[in-house]
């Protein structure tokens, strides 16, 4: 059963089919999330069949953040789930301590029913609603974020000290001598990977060392029930949330310069046309050289080009990897591999903790040469543990679903376009299209509609291939420290080199909990970014903007910044004055009346009219296209 902020509801069906529509009576006795069984009823709003709840089958809800409140004597918790439109009584003797508007954690002790709201009591005062991270901790708790170690765990990271023992080395290749760096942000804290390539033959090298962290967590220990539990790091703009203790992330299993670190490797052989003929993994001691930021090797790269560095530098290996990343480039172009950028916003705080400022992130030459060599090892991964039958939890990106592709066809038949490939549109199809319409003036509208198209990616131990990436085999081998199908790929490769196999996993309930975690982990962290811009965007209310319309429904467009990359929503009261409409390709909004039309992709000018930064809504009023004025 899905929510709504407005009070009603829909039930998504178990055997497929239209959603059922619950009024705000039907919704009285059920909270967000809630299994039900129900009984269709009629048609609701809009046409939309309708349906009433005769049962619940379970309860989702058992822990609520949000404020509390008190009117007309009575003390109540508004959920900071909008979705949750239902407040929660809570008795006066069942306060905690907590006061008036502050954020609280309250546990339901009563459900709702038809007749009576829902009932709990405070159990945790989280902080004060203006509190500096107050936004984090509400998505913290919302989204069940484990996020404290059990005593057990930090126990066991913290016995293994600071220094690679000497027995941790034995049987262990030496790479010390290697001129291995790594190559993050500025603000990276762990380094899970570091990079080195040289001239061999007539090909290249190329080297992928990966943090061992299979060594230290070991399948039963406390700290793998940890890690197992939370399967993924979760990144704020603020604050780390890991999925192993800073003894080890940041620390003993962090790649930090002039320090020894187990390592696990994967050591490519690499033609001059850029593919990948031959490979082999295996455990090594390494010291990184040096800890390079993206923007410092971005801006030697050039200079790179027409030195002559020493063979075994960090010059040499530097100039060698750009080299293997435009190979890359080239054979990731030649088998039509998708190449959608995604916006990110880069915060910079106030000693209040207060946004100072927003500013785009910048990918350079740097990022993506990190990424392509991150992609090598990965791919190289897959195939390896697929060859010797050794399951995995593939990364996998399936193709469009027939529904997705079909909608996406008709609106590209309206703008005079076509998608190849018939039924199964390879990656190259997608591409090429691409290409075509890269030049057209709606070419972002073309281009949101084909991502919108695909699935999202998932963690499977049946490959499917990536489709974004056209790969056959892929899999996640660079990141153990922040993300629990790397691990598993690690202690599959050490079986498959001791010549046994790991099969202690549920390798698909596992992987349906990593990719659920995943997303998880994303909306929280979306949903404090969004407030986080909402917040800055507070002062600046009656300014105007420059976005690009990202979304359109029956009442309006959603536009985004181009500066801060917030969302808000133009509604189409704020149009010119009209009875609106989606268009034949349901991504045009269009006036009956005067033909105004409004399409997914344009480049518009809007005043900020209003700003919720609890909610993170925004809204704009329409000035006018770009170039219009």
């Amino acid at each position: 059963m899905v929510g709504h902020a407005d009070g009603y509801g829909f039930v998504k069906l178990d055997q497929g089919g239209d959603d059922l529509f619950l009024s705000e009576d039907a919704m009285r006795a059920v909270l967000h999330g809630d299994r039900v069984a129900v009984l269709r009823t009629g048609s609701g709003r809009e046409g939309r069949p309708a349906g009433e709840v005769v049962a619940v089958l379970a309860r989702a809800n058992h822990r609520v953040v949000g404020r509390l409140r008190f009117k007309d004597g009575v003390w109540y918790v508004v959920a900071a789930e909008r979705r949750i439109s239902q407040d929660i009584v809570v008795p006066k003797n069942k306060l905690g301590g907590a006061t008036l508007d502050q954020i609280v954690v309250v546990e339901i002790t009563r459900q709702p029913t038809p007749y009576d709201e829902a009932q709990g009591e405070v159990v945790e005062v989280v902080g004060d609603a203006d509190a500096s991270d107050i936004e984090l901790e509400i998505a913290i708790r919302k989204h069940n974020l484990p996020h404290v170690f059990s005593q057990a765990a930090l126990a066991e990271a913290a016995a293994f000290g600071t220094e690679v023992r000497a027995q941790d080395r034995r049987n262990r290749v030496d790479l010390r001598d290697l001129a291995l760096v790594t190559i993050d942000g500025e603000s990276a804290k762990d380094f899970d990977d570091a990079v080195y390539a040289e001239r061999v033959g007539r090909g290249y090298r190329l080297v992928v060392a990966i943090a061992d962290v299979s060594h230290y967590v070991r399948p039963g220990s406390a700290l793998d029930a940890d890690a197992r539990e939370r399967t993924t790091s979760v990144y704020f703009p603020r604050r780390v949330i890991p999925m192993l203790p800073e003894a080890l992330s940041n620390e003993l299993c962090s790649l930090r310069p002039n320090v020894d670190r187990l390592c696990m490797v994967c050591d490519m052989r690499v033609s001059t046309k850029g593919k990948i003929t031959g490979f082999e993994f295996y455990p090594a001691v390494m010291n990184s050289k040096a800890r390079l930021t993206y923007t410092e090797v971005a801006a030697r790269l050039p200079a790179l080009e027409k030195a002559h560095p020493k063979s075994g530098t960090i010059d040499a290996s530097l100039k060698m990897l750009h080299t293997l990343y435009r190979l890359f480039r080239e054979v990731r172009e030649g088998r039509g591999a998708l190449d959608f950028e995604g916006q990110e916003a880069v915060f910079t705080f106030n000693d209040d903790g207060t946004v100072a400022a927003i500013r785009p992130a910048v990918r350079n030459d740097a990022h993506k040469l990190i990424e392509e060599m991150m992609l090598a090892a990965n791919v190289c991964t897959a195939e390896f543990l697929a060859q010797a039958k050794q399951p995995l939890l593939y990364r996998v990106h399936d193709i469009p679903l027939p529904e997705k592709l079909t909608a996406l066809r008709e609106t590209l038949a309206l703008r005079g376009l076509t998608l190849g490939g018939g039924e199964r549109p390879s990656p190259k199809d997608y591409a090429l299209l691409i290409e075509q319409t890269r030049d057209r003036l709606d070419a972002p509208t073309l281009h949101t509609l084909l991502l919108r198209s695909l699935p999202q990616a998932i963690y499977s131990p049946d490959n499917a291939g990536h489709f974004g990436l056209a790969y056959d085999y892929y899999a996640h081998f660079t990141s153990p420290i922040r993300r629990y199908p790397d691990l598993l790929a690690h202690r599959g490769i050490k079986a498959v080199l001791a010549g046994k196999r790991y099969l202690k996993e549920d390798w698909r309930a596992l992987g349906e909990i990593c990719s659920a975690n995943e997303r998880r982990a994303d909306a929280a962290s979306r949903e404090v970014t969004q407030f986080l811009k909402a917040r800055y965007l507070e002062g600046k209310v009656g300014e105007e903007f420059t976005g690009t319309v990202s979304g359109v429904v029956p009442f309006g467009a959603f536009v985004t910044l181009d500066d801060t990359f917030a969302d808000g929503l133009i509604h189409a009261t704020s149009l010119p004055r009209d009875y609106y409409e989606l268009g034949r390709d349901k991504v045009t909004l269009v006036g009956q009346r005067s033909g105004f039309r409004l399409a997914l992709g344009e480049r518009v000018r809007v005043r900020l009219a209003a700003v919720n930064a609890a909610t993170g809504k925004v809204d704009f009023d329409y000035v006018g296209r770009v170039n219009e004025r």
